[in-house]
């Protein structure tokens, strides 16, 4: 059992709003005692937490009861976040890190240890998209009757007012934003699909594991067609498409992996203008101007 005091990483601490009365930020606060009553009540022996750690959860690398290594998760609350635990155990290990435990009221996962410092992102990058296609095709499944995910048509939805918000501090990009706009309109009424999807896949979700070689973690799920999910993957690692033969590297690879998963072209190349001018946008809004920028360009070329 942990008795030293428990820190967060400074990555999230710093994340996290400066409101010390917002909800997050008392979350932020009870952590420390958060993850030793888990520790206690699951007899976990601490090994550390994991730093730097990212921007939205906690993660502390744990010993169970007979030994075997296990890490202990903690995402920061929120209505993305709220549902990752039932989505890792729909796949129940299947193309993603296996769900051990969880805990409703402190939100803990209790998940299988892989290796946190070895992504996708390793490889060189036709490996590394070849891996991630593959698994990304094994978390796409009926999520069952009464499942607790929201739609993709409501998730976009929600984020229509955050794009024209941030679109408006670029204004050169009016014309890529109103597009985008458009498409998020119209996109989700185009297709029946109703699939769970992870929502935030990308190669540095993809660690590398004993009970097989690549696993995904950290989903946002959301239930809708594939062709959003495949859209992140587009996206990674796009300097390289920037740095390269431009635009046709852009279209062909759209092509490449909407073909390999018998995904539609169109709806692909949609899909993916729309998540390049979102994100872009706002990276942009958060002073990052020229990642920002970049995929605004790289959103033009489709």
């Amino acid at each position: 059992m942990a008795t030293a005091p428990i820190e967060p990483p400074q990555r999230l601490v710093s994340s996290l709003s400066s409101d010390p009365e917002s909800p997050v930020r008392q979350w932020l606060t009870a952590l420390p005692t958060l993850v030793q009553q888990r520790l206690e009540a699951w007899e976990l022996t601490l090994e550390r937490v994991h730093a730097p750690g990212g921007r939205s959860s906690l993660l502390a690398l744990v010993r169970q009861q007979d030994g075997t290594p296990a890490a202990l998760k903690f995402p920061v609350p929120g209505r993305v976040s709220a549902h990752e635990g039932a989505a890792l155990a729909v796949w129940d290990g299947w193309g993603a890190v296996r769900l051990l435990r969880s805990d409703d009221t402190s939100g803990a996962l209790l998940l299988e240890r892989l290796q946190g410092g070895v992504s996708l992102r390793s490889l060189p990058e036709a490996k590394a998209l070849l891996e991630a296609a593959g698994t990304v095709r094994r978390l796409w499944v009926q999520p069952g009757p009464g499942h607790p995910f929201e739609t993709l048509a409501a998730r976009t939805e929600e984020a229509a007012e955050g794009l024209r918000t941030a679109g408006a501090l670029t204004p050169a990009a009016g014309p890529l934003v109103e597009q985008a706009l458009e498409l998020r309109r119209s996109l989700p009424d185009g297709s029946d699909e109703q699939f769970l999807l992870h929502g935030a896949f990308r190669q540095g979700k993809v660690l590398a594991g004993e009970r097989a070689p690549w696993l995904a973690v950290g989903p946002a799920p959301v239930v809708g067609e594939r062709a959003y999910d495949l859209a992140a993957l587009v996206l990674d690692r796009f300097e390289d498409l920037l740095a390269g033969s431009g635009a046709a590297a852009a279209r062909r690879r759209v092509a490449k992996l909407a073909d390999s998963l018998e995904v539609d072209r169109d709806r692909l190349r949609d899909w993916t203008l729309y998540r390049a001018v979102d994100t872009g946008v706002r990276e942009v809004a958060v002073g990052d101007r020229q990642r920002g920028e970049q995929l605004l360009e790289f959103a033009a070329w489709l």
